[in-house]
């Protein structure tokens, strides 16, 4: 008897629902219910961008230290003469200089380090700056300030045959500058933005940053992540007096100011010479600020507004602490705002967003210093706090080792130029354009990008920044920037803060190991003169006076 098509289709049926699983079968209905909302949310959310918290890889808080070493004397007490030495493989060196002439890469290379008695193995060093490190000669080679590369023809990394410093690239046929004008000594490479030249053979002479948790998870040396060992800038000869001086003075005056001393430095074996070691800002750089959020901004970095994905911003900032808890977001609204706003809004909200008296004492300060690479200037070289209580913004410097060089009779409201390279037009000048072939070097802008506000031509220098020039255009915070320039000119200079912090500065450094008396010497009377004429020309200024 034939089987009816009914039944055939039901036995077939049967069979296929057999072959599922057990578990399947008894929870169709939630799995249905599970598959219906991800189709849901993928036709309902698909197109919603999804943002992560975190946007920086950087340290956290200092809760994060598993192995703080304590040392044998505080590193930052000027009263002490320090001792850092170092010894790393000499082939590990030779093959961190090779990978930056090549690639222009900054690897760390393993090292021992002894401070003050106190050894610390496996400590990660790494050359440490931008425009400095177009000063460095390695093998005859340099990597130069424009372009890939190039061969030093000049004699060997310390003999300058055509006039011009050796180290450093230069531009084809010299220092010149296309239309005219001349870099200091002979070429913006050969001195970069230093006034001297390096040499990879003298390790005890270069910028160096060393990391204490590179190669060990969670160590600290006293607190620190990192310490940088500063080199010398425009107006502190080979001493780093200026930068020194000018923590001193910023400290007294009650801003937030790095750590430092100087010690004896020495590296396999080669001759010791007093350098300046600096506190590197991380987080517990940050926790000795209250509580909030540090930031960085980057050399490569630009005060503007680029949307609201936080990757978008990972050229220009680095988060520092409070990572996992804390964003980008508050430095994100900041620039959006800056920009953005009416001069009128500008105006009446700024003090939401900013501390308005600690950032016209910041501005200040760096125009009494002469500080022309400030967070206007080329090297963005500025960190931003936020403060989870008030919600607002301060401003906190770094780098100042560019400082008390060029005309020491700029007023209050001039523009700072460094050493007189920008003129009052910036820097390179009208109509200069790149030679073929060559490239800016980082942290600066391309022809016709960037943020030249503030000074840089077209096609130079990316300088300024529009959070200082708008507070400074405005009328509505004249009298405020005016009241902290004069509170603090007088404490700086008219009642000698200036010199005396200078000279307890070179009775310090003349107990290091290393230290040459000369040179200190020689340093410290630039300094002084550099004081006594910007005391002087200042106290006549109606800003001073009112």
């Amino acid at each position: 008897m034939a089987t009816p098509p009914s039944a055939g289709k039901r036995a077939t049926a049967a069979r296929l629902k057999h072959r599922i699983p057990v578990r399947v079968r008894h929870y169709w209905k939630l799995l249905a219910s599970c598959a219906a909302a991800v189709v849901a949310l993928i036709v309902l959310a698909g197109n919603v961008q999804v943002r992560p918290i975190v946007t920086s890889s950087s340290d956290g808080r200092s809760d994060d230290v598993t192995h703080n070493v304590t040392g044998s004397v505080d590193l930052f007490d000027n009263a002490v003469a320090h001792t850092v030495s170092i010894t790393y493989s000499a082939a590990a060196y030779q093959r961190m200089m090779d990978g930056y002439i090549a690639t222009g890469d900054k690897e760390y290379v393993r090292a021992d380090v002894t401070i003050d008695g106190t050894l610390v193995k496996d400590v990660g060093l790494r050359l440490k700056g931008n425009s400095t490190l177009a000063q460095l000669t390695h093998k005859g080679k340099t990597r130069p300030f424009f372009g890939e590369g190039a061969e030093d023809t000049r004699g060997g990394p310390n003999a300058a045959t055509d006039g011009r410093p050796a180290g450093g690239g230069q531009f084809p046929g010299g220092g010149q500058i296309p239309g005219g004008g001349q870099f200091p000594g002979g070429g913006l490479g050969a001195a970069g933005l230093g006034g001297v030249s390096l040499d990879s053979a003298k390790p005890e002479e270069l910028p160096w940053l060393l990391s204490f948790d590179e190669f060990a998870d969670g160590r600290r040396y006293q607190g620190h992540r990192q310490v940088a060992v500063r080199i010398s800038g425009m107006g502190g000869g080979s001493t780093v007096l200026n930068e020194a001086l000018s923590l001193a003075v910023i400290d007294e005056a009650g801003e937030p100011a790095q750590r430092y001393a100087y010690a004896g430095f020495q590296v396999n074996d080669r001759p010791v010479k007093a350098r300046l070691l600096v506190q590197h800002p991380d987080a517990n750089f940050a926790d000795g600020i209250g509580d909030g959020v540090l930031y960085k901004s980057l050399s490569t970095g630009r005060f503007t507004y680029q949307g609201e994905d936080p990757t978008a911003y990972n050229d220009d900032y680095k988060q520092v602490n409070n990572t996992g808890s804390h964003d980008l977001q508050p430095v994100i609204n900041l620039v959006k705002w800056v920009e953005q706003s009416s001069d009128a809004d500008f105006d009446a909200d700024l003090a939401s967003h900013v501390e308005v008296e600690s950032f016209a004492r910041y501005v200040a300060l760096q125009n009494l210093l002469l500080n022309f690479d400030d967070m206007a200037g080329p090297g963005h070289n500025f960190y931003l706090w936020y403060d989870l209580d008030t919600k607002r913004f301060s401003v906190i410097g770094w780098d100042y080792n560019l400082t008390f060089s060029g005309d020491a009779a700029q007023g209050p409201h001039d523009t700072i130029s460094m050493g007189g390279m920008l003129g009052g037009g910036g820097f390179p000048p009208a109509g200069f354009t790149l030679p073929e072939g060559f490239t800016l070097p980082e942290g600066f802008a391309p022809p016709g990008g960037g943020n030249n506000a503030g000074g840089g031509a077209p096609g130079g220098i990316a300088m300024g920044n529009k959070l200082k020039e708008r507070f400074l255009a405005s009328g509505k915070f004249k009298n405020v920037y005016e009241d902290a320039y004069r509170e603090l000119y007088r404490k700086i200079y008219a009642d000698g803060v200036a010199v005396r912090s200078l000279d307890a500065l070179v009775a310090a450094l003349s107990g290091v190991k290393g230290y040459d008396g000369a040179a200190t010497k020689s340093d410290a009377d630039r300094l002084r003169s550099t004081i006594r004429q910007r005391t002087t020309a200042l106290a006549k200024d109606p800003v001073i006076n009112r």
